[in-house]
């Protein structure tokens, strides 16, 4: 009878077991205290201004912070919510910092300084990992443990504004981690350090392709009627779902078709060594195949040829640059795969290793994807073998006469639906969750996703601006860069969507506390995202030295436009921020055009006289508006002032709306 017993109390364990754990996960446990992932270890936080530390615990529950020495408590709110304000607080570090409730949180090297919210799209997020050795040139850089970033995970939602953030922790800026700082803010970082001797939290929420509407908040948007009634669309998680899985279809469709087409694939492959090649069609790279007999057309096409590597370099390992290949290439050495990029806008640069090079002849081939538009290869840009020390200066050139063959001809691959950039996405998934953080200020680069739009930016980037601020309940200083110089020079006076979108992000100026870096002369015609970011850095620091700083001794920017006198067929005009005066650099001021009531502008002839530009142009009688830079891209303009900051472009003409005053003599 017991041993019946004892197997039934056996059976009856094994059969409640399940069902006891699934009660014991299923009901509500006790929440402990929990942090938001910004506050933590290695934060920064902001000096000499009161501090938000906050979380989540129990309703109810009693928090307590300890902080340098000081204990301050907080009870959460029926929703769990507590928060610690903190008086200000001196610049120092490293400090601990202690949360208890139920549980005990412990934080470790903390560091009190400057805090700045780094935002934007690609040039703001592109990291230093892009510019570094091995696939660029050497930065010099320095581990500095002063200088720190916390990297925003990229995420959207449309509906909720986030409490917290899904993930991220602060980074050193010490050698595995500099690669994942953004370039441009850790040039910013580095350059303030220098002259603040502070450390310098770097708050890094960018989003490569960003408009700017995908920014601002929902109340915000409402005053955008258009961009409103997009948000209220993407509200609906099913349809988002169906526009990517439709998306996501169609293009590995297009894909796997342009793969089973592709003769190269066959099972002799084009990328083989030992291929022979008679008939190929010849192409100079770099260049476009459309250029070519072949002409415009999309889906796969092959390029090959040989190069002698001398026998003193053979064997060694180097670094192959491809500049960049529109749109995307997979790319052979001696038929051994090195490389792969999925889309046109990353700088090839490929490791080469050892022993694959042979002394004699070698064989390059590169698998070439154009989804749309004009294929092949951008020119300005570096096509070779380099090698490490002691034969750094040493290198192969690849450019000249390639040989190329279609793989699979395919019809144009239309464009996905970004659904990340849509309105109110990012604010909710990455800014919001941030508002609580006490910062000094924010650095700004965005725009080329708004380019064709400048009347709407003109007024979606102030209220951008005056929505971040309004939340914070702070003028906090804000500073932003023009675009850069960007697409093919002009050789003639003629209208910009991107000269628009720069006179629109100028705008912007008369918001309190706000000022504006110019990037006009660091940009790359044939790139959107220019490698200078030291520089655009360093422009970055000198405007935030006047804003933020209050550093009048500092020149933060360069000439701006500040009124014009015309006096028959000459026109003279003065400008602020001249610093020690106005300088022409590396000779004749260019990009100066004037017109008359005709509207047709001719460059005109410009001297400097003091701090002043005297303009004429024997084409124009009676002169009624200037342009300054007026261009995508206007190479050659060379006005700047004695600190070696160029001047802002400008125009003085709206043609429809009054944009200043013109005095006559």
């Amino acid at each position: 009878m017991a041993i019946f017993q004892n197997t039934q109390c056996r059976i009856l364990r094994r059969a409640l077991l399940p069902i006891l754990a699934g009660l014991l996960f299923s009901a509500p446990l006790q929440a402990e205290v929990r942090l938001p992932r910004l506050v933590g270890d290695g934060m920064v936080l902001q000096r000499n201004t009161p501090l938000k530390i906050w979380g989540w615990a129990d309703p109810g529950e009693k928090v307590t912070l300890q902080f340098r020495q000081k204990r301050y408590s907080a009870t959460a709110d029926a929703k769990g919510d507590w928060q610690v304000t903190l008086p200000q607080q001196a610049t120092g570090g490293p400090d601990k910092m202690e949360i208890r409730g139920e549980n005990s949180i412990r934080l470790n090297d903390i560091l009190v300084g400057d805090v700045w919210l780094c935002s934007g799209q690609s040039n703001m997020e592109y990291p230093l990992g892009r510019i570094m050795p091995p696939y660029g040139e050497p930065l010099h850089l320095q581990d500095n443990p002063l200088i720190r970033q916390f990297l925003v995970p990229q995420h959207y939602d449309f509906n909720t504004p986030q409490k917290d953030l899904a993930d991220g922790s602060w980074k050193t800026a010490i050698k595995d981690n500099l690669p994942e700082f953004s370039a441009v803010a850790y040039f910013f970082a580095d350059e303030t350090f220098r002259r603040e001797a502070v450390p310098i939290g770097l708050i890094n929420a960018s989003l490569g392709g960003s408009p700017a509407e995908s920014w601002l908040s929902e109340s915000a948007l409402k005053k955008f009627p258009q961009l409103y009634a997009e948000l209220q669309r993407f509200k609906d998680a099913a349809l988002i779902e169906k526009i990517q899985q439709q998306d996501q279809s169609r293009i590995q469709a297009w894909y796997d078709t342009a793969d089973k087409r592709d003769r190269g694939n066959a099972e002799y492959p084009w990328s083989s060594a030992q291929l022979q090649t008679d008939g190929w069609h010849q192409m100079t790279v770099p260049g476009y195949w459309a250029d070519t007999a072949v002409g415009e057309q999309q889906g796969v096409v092959w390029f090959r040829r040989t190069f002698d590597v001398p026998e003193d370099l053979a064997g060694k390992a180097g670094i192959l640059a491809l500049g960049r290949i529109v749109d995307a290439d997979t790319t052979f050495i001696n038929g051994t795969k090195v490389g792969n990029t999925t889309y046109l806008y990353p700088r090839r640069r490929y490791p080469v290793p050892e022993g694959l090079l042979k002394a004699g002849k070698n064989t390059i081939a590169i698998r070439v994807t154009n989804e749309r538009g004009r294929g092949g290869f951008v020119a300005d840009k570096p096509y070779r073998i380099t090698f490490a020390a002691p034969d750094e200066q040493r290198s192969i050139d690849l450019r000249g006469s390639w040989q190329f063959k279609v793989g699979a001809k395919m019809e144009p691959l239309a464009g996905q639906t970004f659904v990340r950039w849509k309105p109110t996405g990012l604010y909710n998934g990455m800014i919001h969750p941030l508002e609580n953080y006490a910062i000094k200020g924010a650095i700004w680069y965005q725009g080329e996703s708004n380019v064709g739009r400048a009347e709407e930016y003109r007024q979606l980037f102030p209220a951008m601006i005056r929505d971040w601020r309004n939340r914070r309940g702070n003028n906090f200083p804000f500073v932003f860069i023009q675009l850069a110089n960007f697409l093919e020079p002009s050789t003639k006076p003629t209208d910009s969507d991107w000269a628009r979108l720069r006179e629109a992000q100028a705008s912007a100026l008369t918001l309190p506390a706000t000022t504006m870096a110019t990037a006009i002369d660091i940009g790359e015609w044939n790139d959107i995202h220019p490698l200078n970011k030291r520089e655009a850095g360093r422009r970055f620091a000198l405007a935030a030295q006047t804003v933020a700083y209050r550093k009048s001794a500092v020149v933060g920017s360069g000439p701006q436009f500040k009124s014009l006198d015309i006096d028959g067929d000459q026109v003279t005009l003065k400008f602020d921020h001249t610093a020690g005066g106005l300088v022409a650099r590396g000779g004749q001021l260019q990009r100066f055009a004037i017109a008359g009531k005709d509207r047709h502008f001719h460059w005109a002839d410009a001297r400097i006289e003091g701090n002043r530009v005297i303009l004429h142009s024997d084409r124009v009688a009676r002169p009624i508006a200037v342009r300054y830079a007026w261009a995508d891209n206007p190479a050659g303009a060379n006005l700047y002032n004695s600190a070696g900051l160029p001047a802002v472009p400008f125009r003085t003409d709206s043609w429809g709306k009054t944009v200043l005053q013109v005095s006559r003599n």
